[in-house]
């Protein structure tokens, strides 16, 4: 019981790290290329990881988890941070949020599938209800300005479930920090280079809201955060503690209000309180 309340409290604390990570991503995209962006902050976050592994003398993993590392680096060091940047340039932060409310259903589905759980009837109640609320606001509250957004933003949904999946699975193994540092290590090398090749021709246009978005990405959204969610995902349930993210949407809008200065609707606190309702009830029946 220890452990599932410990998996909760570290799954929380990753959700609200990765709460801002849209918003932060779509100032950056203001100044910054998106394929520039998404290897450069996963350069820099690769660089760290590497460090701590270093300064910390951690046991490499075994050739047989390369696969998993692999898959882990394809969904959420590359493909999820790119295909969001790219979403991020066709609509606007508070439509793609939203988007993150499928996250839940697409972590357990990848949980079936690689990890062997086998959440009950009741949590998959909960986890679609909850998902269906979060899109009928979308469609009520927001219109998108562009399909091509769109398609981006569900394409990223379905590689970052799988590296969350596959990564709360490692890190039974490897230990959760252990495996997004591994991850970032293993992509480093063509990070690294891909950056020093598609850095703009000149930084002096680049404004200051831009680098504090690229620091944030960087350091929090491609290694603190983690930190805390593989962990609380493999001490709770990858299917249960998924369920938090549904709260990551509303958390994301309130952001994209203060920060980019987006309004907040009645429909959204409405909404807000039936999502939690469904979490609570996906944590206590999944």
């Amino acid at each position: 019981m220890k452990d599932i309340t410990t998996g909760w409290l570290n799954g929380f604390v990753g959700m609200l790290i990765f709460s801002g990570s849209l918003p932060a991503t779509r100032l950056a995209v203001m100044d910054f290329d998106p394929v520039f962006l998404t290897v450069c902050r996963a350069a820099i976050a690769g660089l760290v990881a590497i460090g701590v592994l270093l300064l910390l003398k951690v046991k490499r993993p075994e050739r047989v988890d390369a696969i998993s590392l692999l898959l882990v680096a394809i969904g959420v060091v590359v493909g999820f941070p790119l295909l969001t940047a790219l979403a991020l340039q066709q609509v606007s932060a508070a439509h793609s949020v939203v988007y993150i409310a499928l996250l839940p259903l697409m972590t357990a589905l990848f949980g079936v599938i690689l990890a062997g759980e086998r959440p009950s009837l009741a949590f998959w109640f909960f986890s679609i209800a909850g998902s269906a609320l979060v899109a009928g606001f979308a469609l009520y509250g927001s219109s998108s300005a562009s399909m091509l957004g769109d398609v981006y933003m569900l394409a990223a949904i379905v590689v970052c479930g799988l590296g969350y999946a596959e990564g709360a699975k490692l890190s039974r193994k490897l230990g959760g920090w252990q495996v997004i540092c591994w991850a970032l290590a293993f992509s480093l090398p063509l990070m690294l280079v891909s950056s020093v090749v598609l850095q703009p021709s000149s930084f002096r246009e680049i404004g200051a809201a831009s680098w504090v978005a690229l620091a944030y990405v960087s350091l929090f959204s491609m290694l603190i955060g983690f930190v805390f969610w593989y962990r609380g995902l493999a001490l709770g349930g990858i299917a249960a503690v998924g369920q938090l993210q549904l709260l990551q949407p509303f958390i994301g809008m309130l952001l994209a209000a203060l920060v980019l200065g987006e309004t907040i609707s009645l429909a959204m606190v409405g909404t807000s309180a039936l999502v939690i309702f469904c979490v609570v009830g996906g944590r206590r029946l999944g």
